[in-house]
C-alpha cells in the first residue's frame, strides 16, 4: 500500500493517515463529524493513553484533598469553627447565640489562569497510526510530564502550607494573646510544629553525608513523625492520612536502618534491620529481598506513610527555567530535607479531562499535538502540615524559626492575610 513503511518518497505518494488514505476507499471515516480524513482516529486513542499515563504518574494530588469541577474556576472549602456550649443550663437561662455558635466560613480555591501544556512535532503521523510503541511511548512521556508538573505545584503549596500561620480570628484557636479570647478549655488550635536542627541537629544530615551521620538523621526524623502525630491529637485533629514526603536517598537510609555497613557492625551476629520486615522489630518494611525500588513503593511507621519524590524537596524552584507555574509556585525548597501532613492540609482542584488537540502545519510540514490539564492549588489547614528543614530557621519577630520567616525565606507570599 502506497505510503506505509520506511523509505517512502512522501513527495510522489500521500503520507497515510495525513490525507485520509490507505484504509478504505472513502479513506478515514470522521469520528466526531466533519468531512472524511478530519479528526482521525489516532487522536481520541492517543489522548486516553495521555489520560491513563496522568492518572499513573501523579503522585502527590491523590494524598492531598481533591475535588474536580466540570464548570466554573472557583470551589469553596468550608472551614467550621467550634459551636458555643452551655457547661450547666439552668432553669430560666437563655441560651443566646454569638459568633461561636456559628463560627464558619470558606476558602476559594480557583483554576490557575492558565493550563499546563506539553506538546511535540511529527514530521510523519503514520507512526502515531500504525505503531502501537511509537504512540504510547509518546503518550507516556506527554502524561508523565503532565503530571510531574502538576506535582511539582501541589508538593510546593505543601511546602507553602508548612510556612503559613493559623488565621487569627479563628475560634478554636489558644490562647495568643487577645486579652479574654482564646481562652477557653476547647480552644486548641495552634501552628503546626516547625522541625530544623533546633529540634535535632542530626536534621541537617538528611540525604547527606556519612552513613552513620545519615542513619541518625533518618532516626531524627522518624522521631519528628512520633511529635507531628502527638501535635494532630493534641489539636483534636484527625489522625488518618498522614503521609511523609522524602528524597529517594533518604527513603533507602530510613530502610536501611540496622543494616550492616562494615565489618565491626557484624559482631555479634548480623544484626537486626528497622525496617526489615522483622517481626521483634515490629514487623516494619519487607523482607530484604524485597527491592522497594519503585518511586510507588511506601514505608509506614506509626501509621504514617512515608513516601519517596524526587519534586520540590530539596529543589530551588525560584530561577529561571525553573519555574512549575505561576509565581505562587515558584519557591526556593532547597533546604527542606521532608514535609509531613494530613490529607486535608491541601487543596487540590482540577478541571474534568485532559484537553488534547492537534494540527497540521502546512508552513512546516508537520504535525503538531498539544495536551494541557487546568488546575488550581490552595492551602486549607496550615495546622496539619510541618517542613522539616536541614539548618535552624531564625526570624527577627517573635515568631522566629516559624512562618512568615520561613516563608521569606523561600521566597513565597503569605497565602492567609491575617497571622497570629
Amino acid at each position: 500500500m502506497a505510503g506505509i513503511g520506511t523509505n517512502v518518497d512522501y513527495a510522489s505518494a500521500p503520507m497515510y493517515g495525513r490525507d485520509g488514505s490507505g484504509q478504505t476507499p472513502g479513506g478515514l471515516a470522521a469520528t466526531r463529524g466533519g468531512a472524511p480524513g478530519d479528526n482521525k482516529l489516532w487522536l481520541p486513542i492517543w489522548s486516553g493513553e495521555v489520560m491513563r499515563a496522568f492518572d499513573q504518574y501523579r503522585m502527590f494530588e491523590p494524598l492531598v484533598e481533591s475535588r474536580t469541577i466540570s464548570s466554573g474556576r472557583v470551589m469553596e472549602f468550608p472551614i467550621t469553627g467550634t459551636v458555643a456550649m452551655m457547661p450547666a443550663w439552668g432553669a430560666g437561662q437563655e441560651l443566646v447565640g454569638g459568633i461561636e455558635a456559628s463560627a464558619s466560613t470558606t476558602f476559594a480555591v480557583s483554576l490557575d489562569a492558565r493550563p499546563i501544556a506539553s506538546h511535540f512535532e511529527l514530521d510523519n503521523v503514520d507512526l502515531m497510526i500504525t505503531q502501537w510503541e511509537f504512540r504510547s511511548e509518546l503518550a507516556r512521556q506527554a502524561g508523565q510530564t503532565l503530571a510531574n508538573a502538576r506535582d511539582m505545584q501541589v508538593g510546593s503549596f505543601l511546602a507553602r502550607a508548612g510556612g503559613e500561620v493559623l488565621i487569627a480570628t479563628d475560634p478554636r484557636l489558644k490562647s495568643v494573646g487577645e486579652a479574654g479570647l482564646h481562652t477557653k478549655w476547647r480552644n486548641t488550635l495552634v501552628n503546626a510544629p516547625l522541625f530544623d536542627t533546633a529540634f535535632d541537629a542530626d536534621l541537617a544530615f538528611l540525604g547527606a553525608g556519612t552513613d552513620p551521620q545519615r542513619a541518625d538523621a533518618a532516626l531524627a526524623l522518624l522521631k519528628a513523625l512520633e511529635e507531628f502525630c502527638i501535635h494532630l491529637q493534641e489539636i483534636n485533629a484527625p489522625s488518618d492520612g498522614i503521609y511523609c514526603a522524602v528524597t529517594p536517598r533518604t527513603f533507602q537510609d530510613i530502610r536501611a536502618l540496622g543494616v550492616a555497613r562494615e565489618a565491626s557492625d557484624l559482631a555479634g551476629g548480623a544484626g537486626r534491620p528497622y525496617f526489615g520486615g522483622v517481626a521483634e522489630a515490629g514487623g516494619l518494611g519487607a523482607g530484604l529481598r524485597v527491592g522497594m525500588n519503585s518511586l510507588t513503593d511506601t514505608l509506614v511507621y506509626m501509621g504514617v506513610t512515608i513516601i519517596k519524590s524526587q519534586h520540590i524537596i530539596g529543589k530551588n524552584q525560584s530561577g529561571l527555567g525553573q519555574e512549575v507555574g505561576e509565581a505562587r509556585y515558584n519557591g526556593d525548597f532547597s533546604d527542606v530535607g521532608a514535609v509531613i501532613w494530613q490529607r486535608g492540609s491541601v487543596a487540590s482542584l482540577n478541571q474534568t479531562g485532559l484537553k488534547v488537540d492537534t494540527v497540521d502545519d502546512i508552513r512546516r510540514n508537520t504535525v503538531f499535538t498539544v495536551a494541557s490539564v487546568m488546575g488550581g492549588t490552595g492551602v486549607l489547614r496550615p495546622e496539619v502540615c510541618s517542613l522539616v528543614m536541614k539548618t535552624a530557621q531564625t526570624g527577627a519577630d517573635a515568631k522566629a524559626k516559624r512562618q512568615f520567616a520561613l516563608a521569606t525565606t523561600m521566597g513565597l507570599s503569605a497565602e492567609y492575610v491575617k497571622a497570629v
